[in-house]
């Protein structure tokens, strides 16, 4: 894509400031109506961050075959997920979508066909964390499916196709958790600060990966061993933060937050990415 042709898609989107990209470890539902440390940490981010004309979020939630975008005016809230209080279940989030940066989103995207989903919504992946940092749910939210079929590398290249997205106001979410293995939690542990060795060893590596600016062996997940097996045996809740990496300009910082085991085997650890000043 030349010059000419991304400013005529981008034209009717104004010029910001750099926005910063995030990965937030969502963890359990129940973020969505309990108070937390970690609930704390999404309510400062959106106290601390320029407020978004938009929100584009990458949800572990949705994954297709193929790459989808939500582009109706009004998404719905979806509550995927069951065994919960009805008070989670009578949760709304009705924040406005934007065909208009779906299409854009659409457009940018050259490597491969994008389609513009009507169906979808904001599934819980989204909506329990930016509940949280925008509240009165006035700022359009828009969701890029993950498809299934396709390797981290993939994602990695069509996330950097994104990039000036940033420089349009729109702040980008990925949302999953670093390690995230359900089959192995200690459901006794859920809400202690208690990880297996392994998981412990695989969040320090990711940790150190995303520091050292290492987005190869961060997309190269399925060569670093058994703790990495063991935290990513299915890779949706992993993908999103490929996404968030690829966003990363050298002169951007990185500082990570809400940086704590839960239940053995999962870690809430989050990212945020923002430009050096």
């Amino acid at each position: 894509m030349n010059l000419q042709d991304l400013n005529k898609i981008t034209s009717k989107m104004s010029n910001t400031s750099k926005m910063p990209v995030l990965f937030l470890g969502h963890g359990s539902p129940m973020n969505a109506i309990e108070e937390n440390e970690f609930v704390s940490g999404f309510r400062k981010l959106g106290q601390e961050i320029q407020k978004p004309n938009a929100i584009l979020c990458i949800s572990a939630h949705w994954e297709t075959k193929g790459t989808f975008v939500t582009a109706m005016k009004q998404p719905k809230t979806i509550h995927d997920f069951g065994g919960f209080p009805q008070a989670l279940f009578d949760v709304q989030y009705p924040a406005p979508g934007s065909p208009e940066l779906a299409q854009t989103t659409k457009d940018l995207i050259k490597t491969t066909e994008v389609g513009l989903d009507e169906n979808w919504g904001l599934d819980h992946g989204s909506w329990s964390v930016i509940k949280h940092m925008y509240p009165d749910a006035n700022i359009p939210v828009i969701e890029l499916s993950i498809d299934y079929t396709q390797p981290a590398q993939y994602h990695y290249d069509l996330a950097k196709q994104l990039s000036e997205l940033r420089h349009k106001g729109v702040l980008i979410i990925g949302s999953g958790n670093m390690v995230h293995n359900l089959r192995m939690v200690n459901w006794r542990k859920l809400n202690e600060e208690y990880a297996y060795d392994w998981a412990i060893e695989a969040n320090e590596s990711m940790k150190n990966f995303i520091l050292d600016d290492n987005h190869k062996d961060l997309i190269n997940f399925r060569s670093q061993g058994k703790a990495f097996e063991l935290a990513i045996p299915t890779p949706e809740h992993y993908m999103p933060l490929i996404y968030t990496m690829a966003f990363k300009d050298k002169n951007d910082d990185v500082s990570l937050f809400n940086d704590k085991p839960l239940g053995g085997s999962l870690t809430m650890t989050s990212v945020k990415i923002t430009p050096n000043t």
